[in-house]
C-alpha cells in the first residue's frame, strides 16, 4: 500500500473543481493537503507524465510512504508569461524565488517521520517513509501531485482522475487552508484540517472589539475567498453583536484606483477601528503602498496570516504596524525540532538542486567554481543564518504540520486493524471511519481531535505588535480565544501585561459612531443611518434612565422624582408650613402678637375690674372672651410645622371648640344687653331668667354641643396626616386629610350658625341709646368674621399646598383680630386714654341701671 500525503501550501480556500483548476493556473492556489491513496490494483488504466517531472526533492523508503508537495520555490513573473504563451510546464530556477517557511514544513514532516519511527506505540513493526516534492510555487502543484501518484507503486490513471475530481474518496487534512466553506461536509465530507476554520477566528475578532467596545469599524479586504468570505462573516457576526462596519473597500496589488478609494476612506472615515483581512502577500503590497500617505491614528486589526509576521515592520511601516492586534494560532515548543532543523547539510540530500539553491542564498557561496563567489563546503553552520527557516524562537503554523503528520501515523494506526479496507464493526470506509474519530495527544502535549465538521478544536493567541524604540519588533502575547470554554469564558485577556495602542493612544481607542446615549437619555434608532449611528433623546418629565444607550425612559414611583440630569429617581421634597418659611414664620409672629394682646387686655381690665366700664355687660364673661381669644390665637400655631397624627386631630377640634366658646361668649354679651334694655320697660323681668348663672350655662351649653360633634367627629373618621402627591408633580405636600369631610365642615359650620344668630342679635340691638353699647362693637367684629369665613371656603378650597393651611389661618387670626378690636379697643381707649369718661355718672346717663 502506498500512502501519499500531498502537501500544497499557500492559504486559500477549497473550490468546486474548475475553480480549483482555475487557480492552479493562475498561481492563486493557497492550500495544504494530506491525501492518503489506497493503491488499486488495475491493468485496464494506466497514465504517462506529459512534459515536465522531476519534482521531488527528498525521500525516504518505508512501509508506508507519506507524500508531500511544498512550493519551496516559485517561478518568476517574467518566467510564468513564457509559460502561459508557450504552453509548456516547467521550472526553471534560473529567476526562482525561495520560500524558506516551506522548506522548514518540509523538513517538520521529516522530523516527525522520524520520531513516530523512533515510538513504539505508533505503527509497531511499519515504518513510514516520505516524498516530498517542490511545487515550484502554485504554476506546477497539479503536476507535482501527479507525479505523486504515479510512482512505480501506483500507476492508476483512475486514482488521479479521482484525486481531482472526487473529494469523497481521498481523505484530506489540512493544515493551512482557513476558509468556512471546507466545513460543509456535504461538498467536503473527507475533509479535515489542524487550522482553525476562519469562521473561528471571525468570532474571536468581534468578541475582540465587543470586548474594548469599538463599534464602528472599517475593512479592507482583497478579491479571492479567502478575503471576500472572511470579511462577509465578519460583517454579519458583527451585526449581532451591535458592530457596524463603516466600509469595506477591496484593496489591488495592481489597480492605483482601488488603492486611492482606500486612501481616501482611510483619511475621512470616523472608525478609529480597521480590519486587515488580506493574506501576507497582499499585506506586504498594503503597507508598501499605504506608507506613502502618512495614514495615523488608526488601531490596524490583523487577520491571522500576517498578524506574526516581524519582517513586515520597517523604517517606514513601524508606525501603522505599532499597536497593531490580531489572533494568531498559538505557540506551543517541539522538543528537538530546533535542533533537527539546523542540522539540515546539503550532503545529506546531494539530488536537492532546491537546497544546493537554498545554501548558496543562505552563505553567499557557490557550489560550482566561481571567480565571483566562494565555494560552499556544505557544512556552514545555519546559527549564523538569519531567516524563516531558522527562525525557531516561536512555533506557530509549524505545529499545524507537526499534528498533521500525527493524524495521518494515528489514523493509518487504526486502519492496519481493518479487514478489507472497512471496520469490521461498522462496515463503514475504514480510512474514513478513523480520521472523523482520531483523538491523541502529541509529543508537545497538544490536545488532537476533530468535530462533526472536520475541524480540529481552535485556539488562538492574541497578540499585540509592541515596536521598541530600538525598532525591534516584539510581538507579545496579550490573551487567548479558545473554543472549548464555554460562552462568556472563551476570550481572556492577561492580566499582567502591557498594551500598546494604535494611533499613539495612551489608552483604549474609541471607535464609536455615535457616543452612548448616558444616562438621563434614550436610544433612538435612526433609520436613515447605521444600527450605530443612532439619536439620543432626554428623558421627558417625570422618568429616567440609569443606564447609558437605554431604550426607554422609566417613570419613577409616585413618592420620587427625577434628578436634574434625569439619571435616578430622588426622594420628592416634602413641602409643609413650616416656622423657617417666612410664611409660616410670619403668621407665628402675627399669632404671638394677639396672643400679647389679649394678654395686654386682660391686664387691663383685671386692673380696672372695679371701674363701670369693666363692669358693665358682665365682666365674667368679658374675662372669658379674653381667654377664648388667647386660645384662638394659640390654636393657629397649631396648624404651623409637620403634621402628625395628634397634630392634625388637635387643630381642628381646638379651632372649632375655641371658637364657639369664642362665639358664645360674645352671643351672651349681645343677649345681655337685649335682656337689658328689655328690662327697662315697665313690669319687665327678664333679667330674672337671663342673669350670670344662665349666661355662663348658655356658653357652656353651646360649647359642650361643639365638643360632642368633635368627639363624633374624633371617633369615627379622624384627620390624619396624608401626603398629597397629585397636587406637584415634583414635591409632596404634608397636609392634614380631613378624615371625615362631614365633621369638619360640621364644626365648621356651627360656628358659622353661632356668629351668623351672633350678628343677626347685634344687628337688631345696633340702634340702641348707649355710649357704651356693644351691640354696635359686637356687630361690627360679627360683619368681619363673617366676612372672613365666607371668603375663607372658596380660599380654601382653591389654594395648593401649604397655602391652604395658611389661608385657614389667616382666617382664624383675621376674624379673632376682629373681635378683639372691634369689641376690647374702645374699651381700653376710654379706660386708658378717657378715664373721665370710665364713671358710674357717665353710664347712668345712658345706661339703665339694672345692668351695670
Amino acid at each position: 500500500m502506498l500512502v501519499s500525503v500531498i502537501i500544497w501550501n499557500n492559504q486559500a480556500n477549497l473550490e468546486p473543481v474548475f475553480q480549483l483548476l482555475l487557480f492552479f493556473t493562475m498561481g492563486l492556489i493557497a492550500i495544504l493537503f494530506f491525501t492518503l491513496i489506497l493503491r488499486v490494483n488495475s491493468n485496464n488504466h494506466t497514465c504517462r507524465m506529459i512534459g515536465q517531472s522531476g519534482f521531488m526533492e527528498f525521500s525516504k523508503e518505508g512501509d508506508l510512504i507519506l507524500a508531500g508537495i511544498f512550493s519551496i520555490s516559485s517561478e518568476s513573473i517574467f518566467d510564468f508569461i513564457l509559460f502561459v504563451s508557450a504552453k509548456i510546464s516547467r521550472c526553471n530556477c534560473c529567476y526562482c524565488r525561495m520560500n524558506d517557511r516551506e522548506l522548514k514544513f518540509a523538513r517538520i514532516v521529516m522530523f516527525a517521520v522520524e520520531e513516530i519511527n523512533r515510538d513504539p506505540q505508533i505503527l509497531p513493526g511499519v515504518t513510514l517513509g516520505y516524498r516530498l516534492y517542490n511545487g515550484c510555487g502554485s504554476e506546477n502543484l497539479i503536476r507535482a501531485a501527479v507525479e505523486a501518484v504515479n510512482s512505480d507503486e501506483f500507476k492508476d490513471c483512475t486514482v488521479y482522475i479521482l484525486f481531482i475530481y472526487d473529494s469523497s474518496v481521498y481523505l484530506q487534512v489540512s493544515y493551512l487552508s482557513t476558509c468556512a466553506c471546507l466545513s460543509n461536509k456535504k461538498l467536503f465530507p473527507t475533509f479535515f484540517r489542524t487550522v482553525p476554520s476562519d469562521s473561528f477566528q471571525i468570532k474571536a475578532l468581534v468578541q475582540l472589539m465587543k470586548h474594548f467596545d469599538w463599534r464602528w469599524v472599517g475593512i479592507i479586504y482583497t478579491v479571492g475567498s479567502y478575503s471576500e468570505e472572511g470579511t462577509a462573516q465578519f460583517v454579519q457576526a458583527a451585526k449581532k453583536e451591535g458592530i457596524c462596519v463603516e466600509y469595506h473597500l477591496p484593496y489591488s496589488k495592481t489597480s492605483r484606483v482601488k488603492l486611492r478609494r482606500v486612501v481616501k476612506m482611510l483619511r475621512v472615515s470616523t472608525s478609529k477601528v480597521v480590519l486587515l483581512f488580506v493574506s501576507l502577500s497582499y499585506t506586504k503590497s498594503f503597507l508598501s503602498d499605504v506608507k506613502k500617505y502618512n495614514i495615523t491614528g488608526k488601531q490596524w486589526i490583523g487577520s491571522e496570516s500576517w498578524i506574526t509576521q516581524p519582517d513586515l515592520a520597517s523604517e517606514t511601516t513601524k508606525h501603522i504596524l505599532q499597536g497593531a492586534i490580531g489572533f494568531a494560532l498559538p505557540r506551543a515548543p517541539i522538543p528537538g525540532l530546533a535542533e533537527f532543523l539546523f542540522s539540515l547539510k546539503p550532503l545529506d540530500f546531494p539530488d536537492s538542486t532546491i537546497l544546493k539553491k537554498i545554501w548558496e542564498r543562505f552563505f553567499d557561496c557557490s557550489f560550482t567554481p566561481s571567480n565571483v563567489t566562494t565555494m560552499c563546503t556544505g557544512r556552514e553552520d545555519l546559527h549564523t543564518v538569519s531567516s524563516d527557516y531558522t527562525d525557531v524562537m516561536y512555533f506557530r503554523p509549524e505545529n499545524n504540520v507537526y499534528m498533521a503528520v500525527y493524524v495521518a501515523a494515528h489514523a493509518l494506526h487504526s486502519v492496519l486493524q481493518c479487514n478489507n479496507s472497512s471496520n469490521p464493526t461498522t462496515g463503514k470506509p475504514c480510512v474514513l471511519e478513523h480520521f472523523k474519530y482520531v483523538n491523541f495527544t502529541t509529543p508537545n502535549g497538544i490536545k488532537v481531535f476533530f468535530d462533526e465538521s472536520g475541524d480540529s478544536a481552535t485556539r488562538y493567541d492574541m497578540v499585540n505588535w509592541q515596536i521598541q524604540e530600538d525598532g525591534s519588533v516584539e510581538i507579545v502575547t496579550i490573551g487567548q480565544y479558545d473554543n472549548l470554554f464555554p460562552d462568556g469564558e472563551k476570550f481572556k485577556l492577561k492580566d499582567d501585561v502591557k498594551f500598546v495602542w494604535g494611533g499613539n493612544s495612551p489608552e483604549v481607542p474609541r471607535s464609536l459612531c455615535k457616543e452612548p446615549c448616558p444616562p438621563g437619555t434614550r436610544k433612538a434608532i435612526n433609520k436613515r443611518k447605521p444600527l450605530c449611528c443612532f439619536d439620543c433623546f432626554e428623558c421627558p418629565e417625570g422618568t429616567i434612565s440609569n443606564q447609558s444607550d437605554s431604550l426607554e425612559c422609566l417613570i419613577c414611583p409616585p413618592e420620587f422624582w427625577p434628578s436634574k440630569k434625569k439619571d435616578k429617581c430622588l426622594p420628592k421634597p416634602t413641602e409643609y408650613l413650616s416656622y423657617k418659611d417666612i410664611m409660616g414664620a410670619l403668621l407665628t409672629a402675627f399669632g404671638c402678637v394677639g396672643i400679647f394682646l389679649s394678654l395686654l387686655v386682660s391686664i387691663i381690665f383685671l386692673t380696672h375690674k372695679e371701674t363701670p366700664i369693666v363692669k358693665a355687660n358682665n365682666s365674667e364673661l368679658s374675662f372669658l372672651l379674653l381667654f377664648s381669644l388667647k386660645l384662638c390665637f394659640l390654636c393657629s400655631l397649631t396648624f404651623i410645622g409637620r403634621p402628625s397624627d395628634w397634630s392634625c386631630m388637635l387643630r381642628h377640634t381646638a379651632f372649632g371648640i375655641t371658637f364657639v366658646l369664642c362665639i358664645s361668649c360674645v352671643l351672651g354679651k349681645t343677649i345681655v344687653v337685649l335682656m337689658a334694655f328689655r328690662a327697662t320697660l315697665p313690669g319687665s323681668n327678664v333679667m330674672k331668667w337671663f342673669g350670670p348663672v344662665q349666661q355662663k350655662l348658655s356658653v357652656l351649653s353651646f360649647t359642650l354641643v361643639q365638643v360632642l360633634i368633635c368627639i363624633l367627629w374624633l371617633t369615627t373618621n379622624p384627620p390624619f396626616p396624608k401626603m398629597n402627591i397629585m397636587y406637584y408633580k415634583d414635591r409632596i405636600i404634608l397636609e392634614c386629610a380631613l378624615g371625615s369631610a362631614a365633621g369638619f365642615w360640621a364644626v365648621l359650620g356651627y360656628v358659622g350658625v353661632l356668629a351668623l344668630l351672633c350678628f343677626i342679635l347685634a344687628f337688631l340691638a345696633r340702634n340702641l341709646p348707649d355710649t357704651f353699647n356693644e351691640a354696635k362693637l359686637i356687630t361690627f367684629s360679627m360683619l368681619i368674621f363673617c366676612s372672613v369665613w365666607i371668603a375663607f371656603i372658596p380660599a380654601y378650597v382653591s389654594s395648593p399646598g401649604k397655602f391652604t393651611v395658611a389661608v385657614e389661618i389667616f382666617a382664624i387670626l383675621a376674624s379673632s383680630f376682629g373681635m378683639l378690636t372691634c369689641i376690647f379697643a374702645p374699651k381700653c381707649y376710654i379706660i386708658i386714654f378717657r378715664p373721665e369718661q370710665n364713671t358710674k355718672k357717665m353710664l347712668l346717663g345712658k345706661i339703665p341701671t339694672r345692668t351695670l
